[in-house]
């Protein structure tokens, strides 16, 4: 689930997305009945199109998410606060085992396992969009934190008397560096409303000298955030996501000089744009669901019957949802 739309796929063991589908977030005066709906709808997709339940169901939102519990704890954007949103679903998916995770988290999990960060047994993940948010790669997992917080780099602060954050903090990295930020920031620059992050990127590249201090300015304030993750973290690599990754060399050549000036005694990461672009979420969301399934005894796999009302199918479909 992203800001503005809904993301879900049907895969198969190896990850094969077997079925895909989208619809916008917006336009609900209910975001979890939204899931809770588009989670059902996938089910019967599944039963329809292979004869048999899914084996599992992968769920991912913003915010502060309790993986354990499976309780979606505090949005400000959707207006939730302890949502137990695992046990909804499994209520509504006939009983079947559901994964809930958070959504950067699955997209980092996604890019270490399939993506950029395969081979690599430490790495850092960033999404640099609206906001800033990281992913802390281990050994083919990503870590959630005690607490469900891990990896909120963009909450550093690396300009302390700077603009106020949405969490009331000042300076925090993604008041510098995300999407949004460098956007308003140009916008007034060049004295154009409604400017955006990809237009200050064409304007770098174009040589606006403007467009490359305010550029200078929000990598400055990147290397610095993510210096941290470095020095706590060591990782053998950052992989850059988000819309604003899409500016590719125009970002990530100056972010290593940068980033590499100021490790000094530590080994610079290598850095690396993301490879599985907006899927990386949703195919996130679809390991934690065959995660759990691999884990759960066989006779917990097995699937359950299809929802009421809906056909009694053949189960000898050869590949499994």
């Amino acid at each position: 689930m992203g800001g503005t739309v809904f993301k879900a796929a049907l895969t198969a063991p190896d990850n094969e997305p077997l079925y895909e589908a989208r619809r916008p977030t917006g336009g609900t005066s209910s975001v979890a009945e939204a899931i809770l709906d588009f989670a059902t709808e996938l089910y019967a997709t599944g039963v329809e199109r292979f004869g048999r339940p899914p084996s599992a169901a992968g769920v991912v939102v913003p915010g502060i998410v309790d993986e354990r519990a499976g309780v979606a704890v505090y949005s400000a954007n959707l207006g939730w606060r302890d949502l137990p949103l695992r046990r909804l679903l499994t209520e509504r998916l006939d009983g079947i085992p559901v994964a809930l995770g958070h959504d950067v988290r699955a997209g980092g999990l996604a890019e270490g396992r399939l993506g950029a960060g395969a081979g690599y047994e430490r790495f850092l993940f960033i999404a640099l969009g609206t906001g800033i948010a990281g992913a802390i790669g281990i050994e083919g997992r990503v870590e959630p934190g005690a607490h469900g917080g891990a990896g909120e780099i963009g909450h550093v602060i690396v300009r302390p008397r700077g603009a106020r954050c949405g969490c009331g903090q000042h300076g925090c990295l993604e008041t510098v560096a995300s999407a949004a930020a460098i956007g308003r920031a140009w916008a007034t620059a060049s004295e154009t409303p409604g400017a955006t992050a990809a237009d200050a990127a064409r304007a770098v590249v174009a040589g606006d000298a403007r467009a490359a201090s305010l550029w200078r300015d929000a990598v400055d304030g990147l290397a610095d955030g993510l210096l941290t993750g470095v020095r706590l973290l060591d990782p053998g690599l950052v992989v850059v996501g988000g819309g604003l990754a899409e500016a590719g060399e125009t970002l990530l050549a100056p972010l290593r000089t940068a980033l590499a000036a100021r490790t000094t005694f530590q080994r610079a990461p290598e850095i690396l744009p993301a490879a599985l672009g907006d899927a990386a979420g949703c195919l996130g969301a679809g390991l934690l669901a065959w995660d759990l399934a691999r884990h759960l005894a066989p006779a917990e796999r097995e699937p359950r019957a299809p929802l009421a009302g809906l056909p009694e199918l053949p189960t000898s479909a050869e590949v499994s949802p």
